[in-house]
């Protein structure tokens, strides 16, 4: 019998991704949108599912769950992007933020977990990001609900863990996708401090992301997590550099990986 896989965020970049190379593979995949029709072609089920509202997941892994009768694999991937200085980034666009980067994922993860624990087994995968690891100047609040989604999945599992359910974290780093057009970029005032520094610094974020890894690469490792017995809690998929920095900030004093920071995004 097949897997069933259920991927917030499915219709375009990594989880599309990794929707087709798990259809290909095998795997009986269902992506979500909160549009799904706007998607044509698609090779796996697409269904409707907004991660800020309740309703709407309750609905979408209702449909699931008829027509397959089990739910084996959730992939927390629905994810928003957010840029700006902190100080000039408006509180509502900061909440937003958190309820599709945070809120949203918790909730799915409480709407599956019943199912789970009939099951008696069940895996969670939440893309995080490798800035979730380090707090990134004009990208910080992006920074801080990627790393929060860590931390409650290191809690999360710990409690689950007795229902023979896993959770996992998968923290990638820049892939050639489309969440630069997608994410909220606040603008670049004209008599903003900012202005310089933003400038750049959203200038280079955007150049990461083009020349970015293609998403395959994560489409091939979250294949691999699945078929691990025994998930680790933490993975970084990424070039070598952007993992190796998570490991100079455990190493290198709070000071000298800050200046590195600085010295990196030209400030």
């Amino acid at each position: 019998m097949s897997k069933v896989v259920l991927i917030t965020g499915g219709s375009s970049g990594i989880g599309k991704s990794v929707g087709e190379f798990l259809t290909h593979k095998g795997f009986t995949v269902y992506g979500t949108s909160r549009n799904p029709e706007r998607y044509t072609g698609s090779q796996f089920n697409l269904v409707k599912l907004d991660v800020s509202d309740t309703e709407s997941i309750k609905a979408a892994i209702t449909t699931v769950i008829k027509e397959k009768g089990r739910l084996d694999v959730l992939i927390n991937n629905a994810g928003a992007g957010i840029t700006g200085p902190i100080e000039e980034t408006p509180d509502l666009e900061i909440q937003r933020n958190f309820e599709t980067n945070f809120f949203g994922p918790i909730r799915v993860i409480k709407a599956v977990l019943p199912q789970m624990r009939v099951q008696n087994s069940g895996l969670i995968i939440n893309i995080t990001s490798i800035a979730g690891y380090m707090g990134l100047p004009y990208r910080g609040v992006y920074s801080a609900s990627k790393g929060a989604l860590e931390l409650i999945t290191e809690a999360f599992r710990m409690e689950i863990k007795g229902f023979n359910i896993h959770m996992t974290n998968v923290a990638p780093g820049d892939f050639a996708t489309n969440i630069a057009a997608g994410r909220y970029h606040a603008p670049i005032l004209e008599n903003s401090p900012y202005k310089k520094t933003y400038g750049d610094t959203l200038h280079l974020m955007n150049a990461h992301v083009t020349a970015g890894k293609d998403p395959h690469i994560m489409a091939e490792s979250i294949f691999k997590i699945i078929n691990t017995p025994k998930p680790k809690i933490h993975y970084k998929v990424g070039e070598f550099m952007q993992k190796f920095s998570i490991v100079l900030k455990r190493i290198l004093p709070d000071k000298v990986y800050e200046k590195m920071l600085m010295k990196h995004y030209k400030l």
